[in-house]
């Protein structure tokens, strides 16, 4: 095999040898010439030179293995996907940033390759050897079906099961590819390397050697991933999406998404719902209830302001006019707030009846299409439906949205608002270190609860399915009652029938256990952040940084 490689090798050297002008427009006029291909006494036959291996049989070797992998590996690769693949669909396709950088590493290889070869031909000066041209132009080519060959993995799938990880062919190009960098370090004390950086040659090509280092080991450790494919053999996703779509189940968050992906998921198909589309009463009635979350918010900022004038007239003397005037005006502000943490109000009764239309028009769209896709189904699936289970879908759905929709915007998004709100007050009229305390706290307590929650949505979902079966084998039961007392299984179906609930009180106790475990966390971070905050005030006030204005110190009314 050696003597292969060697005479490839020396044939591809007599063929870049040739004497080509190389004409490079730069401030100073520089032209490089290929007068010889290995440079000056030297020869592509020798592998080592001055305790390192020879730069023109390295840069000769590894550009032609690689582009030798890339082509015949790959194109046996491309023409077996072709004939025994077929092309994805692409709701199959996973999204994928990790896939965007595997692109973009593989493209800046490429540009790296032409760019270090003008950046080398730039500093050679008369003479640039020809090991470098073949250098670039092999491993560019390389790299492009390299490149190619991942571009085919994504678009086609074949439907065999898959393994692990990208093909055999291309993670054998990254790992010779990061390999044949690692063999860099062993010319670590050789003159004819890069390693002392004495010239500005030697920087640009330790530099283009970090950039290749770095991309192909990212490269590699991605490619064991395969981000871009998806994480099951396509047939079984075919045929998990017919069943799915046989028994309703289009929508569902996928178990395997992030928590960060799926609290996306389930924004994006409760999005539609929030919109009234066809209706410009419903429309404005929307835009009405965002205006009145609005109007609470800074409500809630006005009723301790107003709190705190109450107190300082009171202790400055001040005029019965002025005080009174306050004091009405922190009633009508306590009126529009309501009491405790603004349920009860003015502002937010007229908000919730006002919200009963777009509710009822949730309840509508959903029931009408629910029972629509119902009766879309095939015969097949109406013959062996459990009718408890879908009279328990149905209901436990319809209200899980509306109240999924009413918590994400009158409790979510207004909790967020006033985070923010509290944050700049508190920032502007007292310290930074108050705002960085409510900052942490509620970035704390928003984070844990939303990987909490989706940590226990398990629990929930399990719950849910035994509750199903326990209503499942319930109404079953009782709409074949004759066959039951023909067969006297009496007994036998109360004992079903306890068993499931014994099942779903095991996930009951799971699912409210994890529930009582969020909010001790709550708890503990509101604490917490109160203690502190606490504390750091008292700091102020012993010190005396918090005192009354000035023109508060005098018993003159304001």
């Amino acid at each position: 095999m050696w003597p292969i490689v060697s005479g490839t090798l020396g044939t591809a050297a007599v063929m870049v040898s040739l004497s080509v002008p190389l004409s490079l427009s730069s401030p100073t006029s520089v032209m490089a010439v290929l007068r010889s291909y290995c440079g000056a006494n030297t020869s592509v036959s020798r592998t080592w030179v001055d305790m390192g291996i020879a730069p023109c049989f390295y840069f000769t070797l590894s550009p032609a293995v690689l582009l030798a992998v890339a082509f015949l590996l790959g194109s046996l690769h491309c023409v077996f996907y072709r004939r025994y693949g077929t092309a994805m669909e692409p709701k199959f396709i996973p999204r994928s940033r990790l896939y965007a950088a595997q692109q973009a590493l593989s493209a800046l290889l490429m540009v790296q390759f032409v760019g270090g070869g003008v950046a080398q031909a730039a500093l050679a000066g008369e003479e640039l050897p020809g090991y470098v041209v073949l250098y670039g132009v092999f491993s560019t080519l390389g790299w492009v079906y390299a490149l190619a060959l991942l571009q085919v993995e994504r678009r086609r799938a074949l439907l065999m099961d898959r393994t692990r990880g990208h093909s055999g062919v291309l993670l054998l190009f990254w790992a010779l590819a990061f390999s044949a960098e690692n063999l860099a370090f062993v010319s670590w004390y050789s003159p004819h390397w890069w390693w002392g950086l004495d010239t500005q040659q030697d920087q640009v090509q330790f530099s283009l050697w970090l950039i290749r280092y770095l991309a192909t080991g990212t490269l590699f450790v991605l490619g064991l991933r395969a981000p871009g494919l998806p994480r099951r053999p396509y047939m079984l996703l075919i045929n998990e999406d017919e069943h799915d779509v046989e028994h309703g189940a289009q929508g569902v968050v996928d178990e395997n998404q992030s928590t960060w992906q799926g609290f996306k998921t389930k924004v994006r198909l409760l999005l539609p719902y929030m919109w009234p589309r066809g209706s410009l009463l419903l429309q404005c009635l929307v835009l009405l209830c965002l205006g009145l979350l609005g109007v609470e918010r800074a409500i809630n900022v006005f009723v301790p302001i107003y709190y705190k004038n109450i107190v300082n007239e009171l202790s400055d003397g001040s005029s019965w006019k002025t005080l009174a005037t306050t004091v009405c005006f922190y009633v009508m502000l306590k009126f529009l707030q309501g009491g405790g943490a603004g349920a009860s109000g003015f502002v937010s009764n007229l908000r919730s009846f006002l919200w009963i239309r777009v509710q009822q028009y949730t309840n509508r769209v959903v029931q009408v299409r629910l029972f629509g896709h119902l009766h879309s189904l095939s015969l097949r699936w109406h013959l062996g439906r459990k009718t408890g289970d879908v009279l328990r879908s149905i209901d436990r759905g319809t209200s899980s949205i509306n109240s999924l929709l009413s918590y994400i915007v009158f409790s979510i998004v207004p909790t967020i608002a006033d985070i923010v709100i509290s944050i700049i007050y508190f920032v502007t009229y007292f310290n930074a270190w108050f705002g960085l305390i409510v900052f942490v706290c509620m970035a704390l307590y928003l984070t844990l609860t939303i990987f909490i929650t989706e940590w226990r949505t398990k629990y929930r979902r399990d719950m849910n399915t035994q509750d199903n079966a326990a209503k499942t084998k319930a109404v079953d039961s009782l709409l074949n009652f004759e066959t039951v007392k023909y067969y006297n299984a009496e007994n036998y179906e109360v004992n079903r029938f306890e068993e499931a609930i014994l099942r779903y009180q095991g996930s009951e106790w799971k699912s409210q256990a994890s529930l009582a475990f969020l909010n001790q966390t709550q708890n503990l971070i509101i604490g917490s952040g109160l203690l502190a905050g606490s504390l750091l005030c008292a700091y102020f006030v012993t010190e005396g940084k918090f005192k009354k204005h000035d023109r508060f110190r005098d018993n003159k009314p304001r």
